[in-house]
């Protein structure tokens, strides 16, 4: 303490904004227990006890649609969306030319310091009713084609706007284990014989295993949160059945329905079941001999 007093100094801003909006937020969880009324607050309104957490097991159809939803969207976005900056990161690390390299990273990141908003914006101009590739194929006398606001397509539609807004950025990380690779193991294996496909594979990918494997922990972590933004932008759409999924469930019933307690006590499950998804991966990735969150 009294040799890093200074470092601790510093870290005191962070950690009391850490403390005031991480922390004590966690303390309105208590509404989950309660038949909360805004008007009343927290400490006047009545408990009940587990009564909301009920909803949760009582098969209520709305709610059963939400965690069928999430779980959906969480499978195609960890099967589909979650292997593409690496394939990138692969394609990108093997350009010779640097100057090509910083070019299409430029290009590729660039979706990513856009809001939501625009980005459903970018989609709608090119993909809606009266979007780009519709108006084209309208004056040269083709049927039109229902993307935006076609149940059937959504989920494709929301996955491919991930992909184009984040693919990009989350090659960040992947480059940077690429590039501290040891040279030398490349050398190595093309003396052994080792094509290019032999070297990916038993010299790329195994140095890109522990980043892959800690991202797909904190993945798992954040797999009941399938962007709640970007979905309720678009819900008006293609109706509640297709796109209702946790995060707008506890908004629509929270927020718009005033249910609080029971919008509450779904977060917090949602939260809980987050967490232990964590925690057991982090224990697997011990057994299998990686060091996974942290060590343990």
């Amino acid at each position: 303490m009294r040799r890093d007093y200074p470092v601790l100094l510093l870290a005191i801003p962070g950690m009391l904004i850490i403390l005031a909006f991480q922390y004590y937020p966690l303390w309105g969880n208590v509404i989950a227990f309660q038949d909360y009324q805004p008007y009343l607050g927290v400490g006047q309104s009545l408990w009940v006890g587990l009564e909301n957490f009920k909803i949760i097991t009582s098969g209520d159809p709305a709610f059963l649609n939400a965690v069928q939803n999430t779980l959906i969207l969480t499978a195609i976005q960890t099967v589909i969306v979650f292997p593409a900056p690496i394939v990138v990161a692969l394609v990108l690390h093997s350009l010779l030319s640097n100057k090509l390299r910083q070019l299409v990273q430029t290009i590729i990141y660039i979706p990513h310091f856009m809001s939501w908003v625009i980005v459903v914006a970018v989609f709608q101009q090119v993909l809606g009713g009266t979007g780009m590739i519709n108006n084209w194929l309208r004056m040269n006398g083709f049927e039109v084609i229902n993307i935006i606001g076609n149940v059937d397509a959504f989920r494709a539609l929301l996955t491919s706007q991930v992909m184009w807004k984040d693919t990009g950025w989350a090659t960040i990380l992947f480059l940077a284990v690429l590039s501290q690779i040891d040279k030398s193991l490349y050398e190595a294996s093309a003396v052994d014989g080792a094509g290019r496909w032999r070297q990916t594979w038993h010299v790329t990918l195994p140095g890109m295993k522990p980043i892959i494997i800690l991202l797909l922990i904190l993945k798992l972590g954040d797999s009941l949160t399938v962007g709640f933004e970007q979905i309720i932008l678009q819900q008006s759409a293609v109706g509640v059945d297709a796109s209702d999924v946790l995060d707008t469930y506890v908004y629509n019933n929270g927020i718009i329905g005033g249910n609080w307690g029971v919008s509450a006590a779904v977060g917090l499950v949602k939260s809980v079941v987050a967490l232990a998804l964590v925690l057991a991966a982090n224990q697997v990735a011990h057994r299998l001999g990686e060091e996974g969150v942290y060590k343990g």
